[in-house]
């Protein structure tokens, strides 16, 4: 593609989505829309859970509700095409967003001003573009660093989140036709919900999980909970009316959520608070995280995270009946994404991918290896890109060395503990052609289960990839005017949540992008 190509695509993607106007109601099932995403929280977690604690709030919801227990995550599983399934009702195919820190050769580096060379950049949407003041977020994006690219006048400008993102979401939408929305979730850079529009979120609380140069929550299950409670009761307060801050002029939201962190983090770390970092943690320091055992049998650390969480969506619930808003409410509590491996027994910590592609004996020399050397060494520029966990996303600096570059991986698939190499026709049947589009990855690896690309020992589980326990959620829809419990195990995909939210509210879920281009149907049981 030239630049001029280039500058055109990037600007109608900056300032000019088609968005698709409101269309006449049909008649709503629910006034209001509660969304729980709890990150990590697999099928398995759901039901072990429920039959633990048959008073607990998950089995409360279950009990008049649908439970979805082989639902999935499409494509892959990090946090943000985990969380735009949820909202845009696609994929990385439509929305555009493979991981928080990715690659897009049509982007610039945040310090290059005018816009001006070859373009190809990182897309960094991490905690790490927040404002700081003595090593606390002050919970807003710091435009300095954000990539940067062409605005429709050619201006070279910062692409937000939102801005970079291709598909409108349920926010938006539910604007568009008059509602109040509001959302809260773990990083700023989660201005992400708000849309193409940046307005989508009449609400948006993003208080820092993991500060840079400060206190890092997610050390702690603890700590984690305890950030998870700032955005609960924002959530209360909404319920209420109120702004999560709990000023008034907000108005109950018609569509409103929150992400979780506890149980993520109760599932990953390999010895909990191991620094000491989070002086309220006072239980459970140097104990380890995740499972016990392959059947899903919580460590003490897990089922904390489980039964913070639990309790907190508890008090959701009584908030509603509080305001007499229960049974006009939908309630739905799902995941952006699971965490894998489940059995411990299967966690393989093997180091950064492009090292053992290093450690290859041509891993030196031949033209493959060093493609590899050399985008896992970009640190800026067009100069391709990788993404490690349990899962590896490469950009080759040069396309045309995609296919030799797969080959070699191919070759070299049980040295490098490889399950699959996704690139070339094979991948183009799952993603877009990566080289018409400048996001998706001309390489994807997925390894083999339990394998992590890491060197690090605070956490013994990732996600980011497409294994069954990457992918595999929970999911329950409830209202109290379900007679009693139900159960599909027909496979669904997450991102009919989006599809069934306007759905249920009256709207029509063709009003998303991402739900026309993929055709995503509603969930069963939801159907008109």
């Amino acid at each position: 593609m030239n630049r001029k190509n280039l500058v055109l695509a990037l600007s109608l993607l900056l300032v000019s989505p088609i968005f698709a106007a409101p269309q006449a109601k049909s008649a709503a099932k629910y006034s209001h829309v509660l969304l729980i995403s709890v990150d990590g929280l697999h099928a398995l977690d759901v039901s072990n859970y429920v039959a633990a604690n048959p008073g607990s709030a998950l089995a409360t919801l279950a009990h008049s509700g649908i439970t979805y227990s082989n639902a999935r995550t499409p494509a892959l599983s990090d946090s943000f095409p985990g969380l735009l399934a949820l909202v845009t009702g696609g994929s990385p195919i439509s929305h555009g967003f493979f991981y928080d820190v990715s690659y897009d050769r049509s982007l610039f580096d945040p310090t290059n001003t005018t816009c001006a060379g070859t373009p190809g950049n990182t897309i960094v949407f991490d905690e790490s573009i927040d404002v700081y003041a003595n090593g606390v977020s002050q919970n807003v994006i710091d435009p300095a660093k954000l990539p940067r690219g062409f605005d429709a006048s050619h201006n070279c400008v910062p692409v937000y989140p939102h801005s970079a993102l291709k598909t409108n979401t349920i926010f938006e939408v539910v604007k568009a036709n008059d509602g109040v929305t509001a959302w809260a979730d773990k990083h700023p850079a989660y201005d992400l919900v708000n849309g193409p529009s940046g307005t989508g979120v009449d609400d948006l609380y993003t208080p820092e999980v993991t500060n840079v140069g400060g206190l890092d929550n997610t050390v702690s299950v603890v700590c984690t909970a305890m950030n998870d409670a700032l955005k609960v009761q924002g959530i209360i307060n909404e319920i209420h009316g109120l702004h999560h801050d709990g000023t008034a002029g907000l108005g109950v939201p018609t569509l409103l959520g929150m992400n979780f962190q506890a149980v993520s983090v109760g599932e990953k770390l390999a010895k909990d608070n191991f620094d000491g970092s989070c002086v309220a943690d006072t239980t459970f320091t140097g104990q380890p995280g995740g499972y016990l055992d392959g059947a899903g049998t919580p460590t003490a650390v897990l089922n904390y995270g489980l039964q913070q969480t639990d309790a907190a969506i508890g008090s959701m619930i009584q908030a509603l009946k509080d305001q007499g808003l229960y049974s006009s409410t939908l309630v739905i509590v799902t995941a952006k994404h699971g965490q894998s491996p489940i059995n411990p027994l299967k966690t393989n910590k093997v180091g950064h991918f492009a090292d053992l592609v290093a450690a290859l004996p041509d891993g030196g020399t031949n033209p493959a290896a060093i493609a590899i050397a050399n985008a896992a060494n970009c640190t800026t520029g067009a100069c391709g890109f990788i993404n490690d966990d349990d899962v590896a996303l490469v950009w080759v600096q040069n396309q045309n060395q995609s296919k030799a570059v797969a080959a070699y991986l191919n070759t070299n698939a049980k040295a490098l503990f490889i399950d699959e190499v996704l690139a070339g026709p094979e991948l183009r049947l799952k993603y877009n052609n990566p080289v018409i589009d400048s996001r998706t990855p001309d390489i994807i690896v997925q390894p083999q289960y339990g394998t992590i690309y890491t060197t690090s020992s605070k956490k013994n589980a990732e996600h980011g990839g497409t294994s069954f326990s990457d992918t595999n959620v929970g999911l329950i829809v409830s209202n109290p005017s379900f007679t009693g419990a139900s159960t599909i195990k027909t496979p669904v995909a997450t991102s009919q949540v989006a599809a069934t939210i306007l759905q249920v509210l009256g709207i029509n879920p063709r009003q998303l992008q991402s739900v026309v281009k993929e055709q995503t149907d509603v969930l069963p049981g939801f159907e008109q």
